[in-house]
């Protein structure tokens, strides 16, 4: 999931102001998302999980090509991302860490990291309020590791009001 600021369109979500200004890098119902200019987006108001990622890049088509060897395109968050935004005229150099609502990462000591499999089931939700006039971007990610290799289809509902 990755927000721009409407009135400013070159203003995307940062993770490093977000976990600067929560000040922890494990994001849950209180925390605030904030843009690169330091502007609130969207404050985490209820969240069935308490797990998600806000570490990991959105996949690409090099990433499939660099660690799995793909030769062909292959859908990706990153298209999948640009081209939403791009129907509102965001520069698609804007979109950098998106939020990865349910995906877990592993830390280990020495600092590397690693997807593991989610703790999320059928049914759980994370909600967000938006605190400004937001362009939201959501896309599923069709990496072998997300989603613990699982191949089925997620739901995601969205509502504005």
């Amino acid at each position: 999931m990755f927000f721009v600021d409407r009135a400013d369109l070159s203003d995307g979500l940062s993770n490093g102001r977000s976990f600067d200004y929560n000040g922890t890098i494990s994001l849950t119902v209180g925390a605030t998302l904030f843009s690169s200019r330091s502007r609130p987006l969207a404050t985490i108001v209820e969240d069935d999980v308490r797990r998600h990622d806000f570490l990991f890049s959105p996949c690409s088509q090099e990433m499939f090509e660099r660690q799995y060897g793909v030769t062909q395109p292959h859908p990706n968050c990153y298209a999948n991302l640009t081209l939403a935004v791009a129907l509102f005229g965001v520069p698609a150099e804007i979109i950098t860490v998106p939020f990865n609502a349910f995906m877990t990462t592993a830390v280990a000591e020495n600092g590397a990291i690693s997807i593991a499999a989610p703790t999320s089931r059928a049914g759980d939700a994370v909600t967000f309020r938006a605190d400004r006039d937001v362009i939201a971007a959501v896309s599923a990610c069709s990496a072998p590791v997300a989603n613990a290799g699982g191949r089925g289809p997620l739901a995601i509902y969205i509502a504005a009001g």
